[in-house]
């Protein structure tokens, strides 16, 4: 199923990958593919790819959605070396497309065949004090492991805050969609803090991603949905996907 915002649509394709297609404009995928939510998904329409963190970066799904023209923006930590998977290098892929890394303060205006994108990247991570920590402080993604992007596509702003908490400074983003993180998990930001935030962010849309893709992202949708409506938000389910 395909979510629809006016000329806007968005289509949440399993785990962290989401695609996000003005009608006049450049289409951008976050952070694509992993446990297998690709597998058979083999679009290559994506004018602009951004990755995250580590967790996501899969150059498998990054072929399988990236246009031969496409601009891939990745964290600067971003390091195959230190992944303990099997991957591409970030060079390689550099042979075939336009990659740029950036830390999680910039700004990048994106030149594609279907039109303009900009991409802003923010601080993104584990609060060592918030409610994904350990007893020690310690945490799954802690700070300068990955960042999050909000994405310029046609006269919408998306914001996708990556593997995160709902930290207090994503409420200041001017935001027209929001791909919301619940998956929870002592991993990222759950249904209730998720829906917190979308209240003070107060964006156009709200479409929840990055949950039930394994039994530690468990979640429930319907009643994340439920929750920020009866906030006078609108929300939508992209039920297909989260059933993958």
């Amino acid at each position: 199923m395909t979510v629809r915002y006016d000329d806007f649509a968005v289509e949440w394709l399993g785990y962290a990958t989401a695609r996000l297609a003005p009608e006049d404009g450049p289409v951008a995928y976050t952070d694509p593919g992993r446990y297998g939510v690709l597998d058979d998904y083999w679009a290559r329409d994506g004018d602009l790819v951004v990755v995250t963190h580590d967790h996501h970066y899969d150059p498998e799904g990054i072929r399988s959605v990236a246009s031969e023209e496409a601009t891939l923006v990745i964290y600067d930590a971003v390091d195959p070396e230190g992944i303990d998977r099997d991957v591409e290098s970030i060079d390689s892929l550099a042979d075939d497309y336009d990659v740029i890394r950036v830390d999680d303060e910039a700004r990048v205006d994106v030149h594609t065949p279907a039109g303009e994108a900009t991409v802003w990247s923010v601080a993104a991570h584990n609060d060592p004090e918030g409610p994904n920590a350990g007893p020690d402080g310690s945490v799954t993604h802690p700070p300068g492991l990955g960042c999050g992007f909000l994405l310029g596509l046609g006269d919408r702003t998306v914001f996708w805050p990556g593997d995160s908490d709902a930290l207090d400074a994503f409420a200041e983003l001017d935001v027209s969609v929001f791909l919301a993180n619940i998956g929870g998990g002592g991993i990222v930001s759950d249904r209730h803090t998720s829906a917190d935030l979308a209240e003070r962010m107060d964006p156009d849309l709200v479409v929840p991603i990055h949950y039930d893709t394994f039994e530690k992202l468990e979640a429930d949708g319907e009643a994340f949905a439920g929750d920020v409506a009866a906030r006078s938000i609108p929300v939508a389910l992209d039920a297909r996907s989260a059933n993958q």
